[in-house]
């Protein structure tokens, strides 16, 4: 009896012990989320405070007076022409350079993976190589390149920018996890007489679901977000909203009024895009960790 009773001890100090860690654990991620999250939260509340409250303190009065907050700034903004308009503009960027690299790179990480032709291990190790070139090397000679084509200034010469610098990774993401598919199944499906295209859009795409959502969230939010590309190559009539951005507050100062509402209004389609495919995501990279 006592050797069980010594031995039920240890068990439950430990169990104890796990579960206090966990505990602590989970308050220490709970406590750096809201930490990361606080900018965010600062910049809706400052969204909805006019400028002379803003300059009275700083965003968090507004915690212990919800009575300072108004829509004003957002319906000012959206009387604005040029931050509405590049809204448009960077969706009609990102939205097709998504799919050109989600497309492209989705064809040519299954050649890599499962079909022969002369060259395919040089020209994989030339895709891997292009992924440490930097944007800032290319800007001037796509520069050059697409004055001389009149591509300079369009929204399809961004297209293609993007296109062209996330191809690389997702070629290299795709190939690796298409290369991870049994052999056994796609070898199945070509004795049932299953042509390559045919293969490659009824077993593959479906079994690579996860990982082209999680490369299309990451290249939407990188083509979203960017401002270099945009501000060199982009419509300076028509700018994305980056730039748009940029130029308030070269134009007019501290416009926090315009500033702030038009900075969270671009944050809410990159977190929709985020949240309505968040369960590819994990999964992709879940799969991705486990192979």
């Amino acid at each position: 009896m006592s050797t069980r009773r010594s031995r039920s001890r240890p068990n439950t100090t430990s169990r104890i012990a796990v579960r206090a860690a966990g505990g602590a654990l989970r308050v220490f991620l709970v406590l750096t989320a809201l930490f990361w999250l606080l900018p965010t939260l600062g910049l809706l509340i400052s969204s909805f405070l006019s400028p002379t409250e803003l300059n009275r303190g700083g965003w968090w009065q507004a915690l212990t007076a919800p009575s300072r907050l108004t829509a004003g700034n957002y319906e000012r903004l959206l009387a604005n022409e040029t931050i509405t308009g590049s809204l448009l503009s960077t969706a009609s960027i990102a939205v097709p350079a998504t799919l050109l690299v989600l497309t492209l790179g989705a064809l040519a990480g299954y050649a890599f993976a499962w079909l022969e032709f002369p060259g395919r291990d040089w020209l994989f190790l030339l895709v891997v190589g292009l992924l440490v070139v930097p944007v800032q090397v290319a800007l001037i000679p796509v520069s050059e390149l697409f004055g001389s084509i009149g591509l300079f200034e369009t929204t399809a010469g961004v297209v293609l920018f993007h296109t062209a610098f996330g191809l690389p990774f997702a070629v290299f993401l795709l190939r690796n996890f298409f290369a991870e598919i049994p052999r056994e199944l796609l070898e199945a499906a070509r004795l049932d007489g299953a042509g390559e295209l045919r293969l490659f859009a009824r077993v593959v795409l479906p079994l690579g679901g996860p990982a082209i959502a999680s490369l299309g969230i990451f290249q939407f939010l990188w083509v979203w977000n960017d401002m270099l590309v945009a501000l060199v190559f982009a419509d300076s009539k028509h700018p994305p909203v980056t730039v748009a951005l940029q130029q308030q507050v070269r134009q007019f100062g501290n416009n926090i009024d315009v500033l702030a509402p038009g900075a969270f209004l671009s944050m809410v389609v990159p977190l929709v895009v985020f949240f309505a495919f968040q369960r590819q995501f994990t999964s992709g990279v879940m799969a991705g960790a486990v192979k």
